[in-house]
């Protein structure tokens, strides 16, 4: 009887560590798709982005004194946005995303 305890704990150790190192390499491929959608943005004029993405839903200067866009969406329930940081040319120069898929 208790080596059948060990040999259970053991598995569901085993098993639960699995299953979240598949969940991990899930979700950085889905975020790394997110970056390489999102980064064909970089260097590229303002208009391109809002032609693709729209109006953002916020904008306003940051501390450096470059504009932020905000793109605010859900899927599934759960809230994404995506802030684009744009410089003095118009030029889209960076962006975070959270909570996208």
């Amino acid at each position: 009887m208790r080596i059948f305890k060990i040999f259970l704990i053991t598995s569901i150790t085993f098993l639960m560590i699995a299953g979240c190192q598949t969940i991990k390499e899930k979700t950085d491929r889905i975020v790394e798709k997110e970056n390489e959608k999102l980064s064909k943005y970089i260097s590229k004029p303002v208009s391109t982005l809002q032609i693709d993405l729209g109006k953002p839903d916020e904008d306003f200067k940051n501390a450096k004194g470059n504009s932020e866009l905000i793109y605010n969406t859900k899927k599934y329930g759960i809230p994404c946005e995506r802030r684009f940081e744009i410089n003095h040319q118009n030029i889209v120069i960076g962006f975070v995303s959270n909570g996208c898929f």
